[in-house]
Parts: structure tokens; C-alpha cells; sequence
């Protein structure tokens, strides 16, 4: 799992790619995630593109980032989901909780409204 983070106009930018599963990666990207949401403004776009595979606790990754961004009164939406990733995003109904993008610019402009 590889996590690079980015800034745009105060809205933090993370770009995963890998494997999302259980294990040190998910452990890893947790932290790292709640460490952006912590010293940023709270908003956060979340680049799945290049994310192969996310198991469950994968998913726990993106809810505890959600979570924690609701707390500085944020958000955190998806971007780029590949074909595994959305698949396990539609079939636990997470696309009712999280607004899926595929374009960082459609993105950007709905965390600026």
C-alpha cells in the first residue's frame, strides 16, 4: 500500500494505491490518514484509482476517515473507484454514505461548494 498526500486549495488530497486488506497496509493507511485529516481543514478526497483490491477492513479505513473528518465538520469523498473497489462499495450500500467521483476537478469543485 503506497499513500501519497497533496494539497489544493485547503483540501487535502490522498492518492492510494495497492492493495487495501488487512494487515500492516491497513493499519498503516489508517493512521496515516487520520494524522492529514488532523492538521488539514477536515476535507478529503481519497484517489482509489490505483487501489487493486480493498477488503473489509479496508473499508473500515474509509469509514474511520469519514468519521473522523465529520468531527472538523468535513468530509470525505472517493475518487476513482476501479471495477473490485466499487463493486464493494455498492455492495455494502457505502455509495449512500460517500460521493463518488470520477474526475479530481468534479471533486475539487464539490468540496468547494
Amino acid at each position: 500500500m503506497l499513500l501519497s498526500h497533496r494539497t489544493q486549495d485547503k483540501i487535502d488530497i490522498v492518492d492510494l494505491s495497492g492493495k487495501l486488506v488487512m494487515g500492516d497496509a491497513v493499519t498503516e493507511a489508517r493512521k496515516k490518514l487520520l494524522d492529514v485529516i488532523k492538521v488539514g481543514q477536515g476535507n478529503l478526497i481519497l484517489n482509489l484509482s490505483k487501489v487493486s483490491f480493498m477488503d473489509s477492513s479496508g473499508l473500515s479505513v474509509l469509514i474511520s476517515a469519514l468519521k473522523a473528518a465529520r468531527g472538523k465538520k468535513g468530509d470525505v469523498v472517493l475518487l476513482g473507484l476501479t471495477p473490485a473497489v466499487r463493486t464493494l462499495i455498492e455492495l455494502t450500500r457505502l455509495q449512500q454514505i460517500f460521493n463518488i467521483f470520477q474526475e479530481e476537478a468534479a471533486a475539487l469543485t464539490y468540496m468547494n461548494s
